[in-house]
């Protein structure tokens, strides 16, 4: 049995890493097969996610695109009622935010509107892993008076405080309990990946053979009361183990409780951070929900003051 702090890490490296690099390092969290990564293995993880329709983790990466286009071909964008997208337009262009997979299902359903295809013609041309089994190569529409551009983050960053709420992405993988996780999965305009204990298997050696529990805010090391929590934690990696030894980890985690330690990916932009630290750090929160969200509202409030306070 292993008894680890609770804690968060903005992911700050993979903002500066490409797309490709940024998807399967999230995505593996979910199988917690980290150790599989190399300089090669991005590519053919993200091919394969794509390929088996693992929507979720193409979620995990958001572009960012300037686009100039006559006021006739962005209604026919808007007619579309394009789905989990941040539009706004600034001066004679328009801004667009959206997930890799956003952009893959609006093609999916229309390729042959001309700001859809311009779009991801564009990124196919320097991202095509990214829509294989998705991009046709194109309706042959003449789509040349549609320009179109990619925003870095660092761009994104010097719009106006009202535009980097809705278009600045910034991720966070939380280690916490499970009580935890099922409280922040309802922040619907999120993105989530988490540690599966479908996949998971603990009993192997890059788990230690043990299961690792979060260490309760709730109780003080040395009290009675910890030393039941202990005692069931410690009964209940007993039977979860013996379960593997019969059972696929699918079913042997039938028995584990909320306080196993678990890693979750929240990805959304700053817009929605605000809102999440409006509910999960006041007095009324679930106090294992303070504990982490005080001091990460601190950190982001810190860096994008004039967008969080």
């Amino acid at each position: 049995m292993i008894v680890v702090d609770p804690g968060f890490e903005i992911q700050d490296a993979l903002d500066q890493a490409s797309l490709v690099i940024r998807l399967e390092a999230c995505g593996r969290i979910c199988y917690k097969s980290e150790e599989k990564i190399t300089k090669d293995s991005a590519m053919p993880f993200v091919k394969k996610i794509a390929e088996h329709g693992h929507n979720s983790v193409m979620e995990m990466a958001v572009v960012t695109l300037g686009v100039q286009c006559s006021a006739e071909q962005f209604d026919e964008l808007l007619a579309l009622e394009p789905k989990y997208f941040f539009m706004d337009r600034r001066g004679d262009e328009v801004l667009i935010t959206g997930s890799v997979r956003s952009f893959r299902e609006l093609y999916g359903r229309a390729a042959k509107t001309a700001v859809v295809e311009a779009m991801v013609a564009f990124q196919v041309n320097k991202h095509p892993y990214l829509f294989e089994g998705v991009w046709d190569g194109g309706s042959g529409q003449d789509i040349s008076d549609i320009q179109v551009r990619k925003l870095a983050i660092a761009e994104v960053e010097k719009l106006p405080p009202e535009l980097v709420a809705k278009h600045r992405f910034c991720g966070v993988m939380f280690t916490v309990n499970r009580a935890v996780t099922h409280e922040i999965v309802r922040h619907r305009p999120c993105s989530y990946l988490q540690e599966s204990q479908r996949y998971c298997r603990y009993s192997q050696d890059k788990f230690g053979n043990q299961v690792t529990f979060v260490k309760p805010m709730f109780y003080d090391e040395g009290t009675e009361e910890y030393a039941l929590w202990q005692q069931a934690m410690e009964d209940t990696e007993k039977i979860y183990l013996k379960l593997l030894e019969s059972s696929t980890p699918q079913a042997a985690r039938t028995v584990l409780p909320n306080s196993c330690k678990t890693e979750i990916i929240v990805y959304c932009n700053l817009e929605e951070w605000k809102h999440i630290f409006k509910l999960r750090t006041s007095p009324a929160a679930e106090p294992s929900m303070r504990e982490v969200m005080i001091p990460l509202a601190e950190e982001l409030t810190g860096r994008y003051p004039d967008v969080l306070n």
